[in-house]
Parts: C-alpha cells; sequence; structure tokens
C-alpha cells in the first residue's frame, strides 16, 4: 500500500497535508453561490433580498437548461447580473432524463445522470452552449465529461469565448481526487464533486486540484436532506478556494422550480450560513472577486 501512495504523490495525487493554502485570485478563501434561481423573477426576488439582509453572493445557478429559457428570459438574468456584479451560470439542457432514454428513468439506469447519448445530443449540448455565451452568458454548468472536453477544445480554439467558464456539477458523479484532477486537466475550471464527501475527502481533492470546489451546505431532500452549516469553518479551512452552494434545502429536488418566495428564503440561508462563519472561524476571508464570469453585453 505504501508503493501505491508514493506513486500517487509522484503523479500528483498526493495525501492531505493540512489546511489548504490556496486561494481566489484576490486572496479570498470562500464565495457563496446560490443554485436553483431558474427564471428572472426569482432572480429580481433573490437580488433584492440580498441587497435587505446585506449578504454578498458570488454566483446564482440556473440547473433546469438553457434550452428551457427564451432569449429574453437569458438576456433579462444577465442583465442582472452585470448590474449586481454576480456571476450567472446556466446549465446545459440536453441530458438523458430530457431525451428519449427508458434506462436513466430505471433504478439502475439512472447512474447514467444528465449525460449525453449519442452524437446528435452531444451536437444539441454544444449548441445550447454556444446560444448561451452568444447572449453574454459567461458561466456553463456541464453534466458530462466528454461534453466538457470538447467545450475545453473549442475554448481553446476560439470556437467559445476564452473567458468562458465550465463548471462540472455534482450530477457527474466525481468524489476522489483522481477524477478532480482529469476534469481539471480536460477543462474545468470549477468542481461540484459528490454531495456527501466528509471533511478529509474534501482535502485530499484539494491537494490535487488548483480549480475552486463547490461544496452544498445544504440540500433538498432528493439528494439526502443533510444540512452542514457547522462543518462550513472547516469546509473552507481544507477545500479553499470554495463556493459555499447554499439554499437547496428550499428545494424539493434538482431542477425545482424556485418562486420568489423560496428565491428570499434561499438568501435567508446565506444569511446563517455566513453567521456560522463569523462565530467560528471569524479570520476567513471572503472573495471580494477579482475574477468573477459575469456576463457580458450579449452580441
Amino acid at each position: 500500500m505504501e508503493e501505491t501512495r508514493k506513486y500517487l504523490d509522484r503523479i500528483g495525487i498526493g495525501a492531505p497535508r493540512g489546511e489548504s493554502e490556496k486561494r481566489f485570485s484576490d486572496g479570498g478563501q470562500y464565495r457563496f453561490e446560490v443554485p436553483g434561481i431558474q427564471r428572472p423573477g426569482a432572480m429580481a426576488a433573490l437580488i433584492d433580498a440580498m441587497e435587505q439582509q446585506d449578504v454578498r453572493v458570488h454566483r446564482v445557478t440556473q440547473t433546469r437548461g438553457i434550452m428551457l429559457l427564451t432569449d429574453t428570459e437569458i438576456e433579462e438574468m444577465a442583465g442582472m447580473a452585470r448590474e449586481t456584479g454576480i456571476e450567472l451560470f446556466l446549465s446545459v439542457g440536453p441530458r438523458a432524463t430530457y431525451d428519449t432514454s427508458a434506462s436513466a428513468r430505471t433504478p439502475e439506469g439512472a447512474r447514467i445522470g444528465y449525460r449525453l447519448r449519442g452524437y446528435d445530443n452531444l451536437v444539441y449540448a454544444v449548441e445550447d452552449v454556444k446560444r448561451a455565451a452568444e447572449l453574454g452568458v459567461r458561466g456553463i454548468v456541464v453534466y458530462d465529461e466528454g461534453l466538457l472536453w470538447v467545450l475545453g477544445r473549442m475554448r481553446a480554439d476560439g470556437e467559445l469565448p476564452a473567458d468562458l467558464h465550465l463548471k462540472v456539477s455534482a450530477h457527474c458523479g466525481h468524489g476522489n481526487p483522481a477524477s478532480a484532477r482529469l476534469l481539471q486537466d480536460i477543462g474545468a475550471d470549477s468542481l461540484n464533486p459528490v454531495r456527501d464527501l466528509q471533511i478529509p475527502m474534501l482535502a485530499s481533492l484539494r491537494e490535487a486540484i488548483d480549480i475552486s470546489i463547490d461544496v452544498h451546505t445544504e440540500n433538498p431532500k432528493s439528494s439526502g436532506g443533510f444540512i452542514r452549516h457547522y462543518e462550513v469553518p472547516d469546509i473552507i479551512r481544507y477545500a479553499a478556494p470554495v463556493y459555499l452552494k447554499t439554499g437547496g434545502s428550499v428545494a424539493g429536488h434538482h431542477g425545482w422550480e424556485t418562486t420568489e418566495a423560496q428565491a428570499r428564503e434561499r438568501i435567508r440561508q446565506v444569511v446563517l450560513v455566513r453567521d456560522m462563519i463569523e462565530r467560528y472561524y471569524p479570520e476567513a476571508v471572503l472573495s471580494e472577486g477579482g475574477d468573477l464570469s459575469i456576463p457580458v453585453g450579449g452580441g
């Protein structure tokens, strides 16, 4: 076993060595992300609540799919994000559960997750991303490793904007440092690992990669329903730079159509997590931004 550990260490997959010394470009250790904001109305309510509660949110994520938004809706959401100075991440629409796959709806076949089936669906997924990018969006949530590789190549070849940020969803099911390193190597700019990783497991991912790790601080019932608020200080210590994905327990499931009232409740959960950090790890450094993937004016 020791020989295996030595080899893994030589290829950059070493055991955790203590608290993370890695940071965002501005020196910050953590940022806040609110997932599940599907439409402009919910986003407007979230921004209003954010301002009323005087809390900083760095990223808003839409999870139902780009193809389920009109151009006008995307432009409205991008405009709000741009004016507020927050990131807007839209999710790739094509996925096995929207496709004709019967397997994806069975207990065993569900392991396909939201991955893509066949050539045409890969093309559709690329088109979804191109449309969002043309409308000014600079953050994309990806559910398929092959699509990530293609998008990374397209970005390098100038077929997609150089500042397009690619985020791997927890629905890809990755939770070990070798997988994390592979995703970073093929184009990922941030990684949302599976939701139930323990602190040492998150530390092992951080040891292997430099990109941000996005960690759910709470979850809807469909993905376990667990709440990790008291763990957040240690999540920051060992996983920084980290996005704290907060507000998920408001939803019934991934893709939940968040109401305006529920968007406000998600901000309340951000406040609860912020207060937990200030109480138990007050020296933690909140990122002010610097390299945020804020939407640009649509072309």
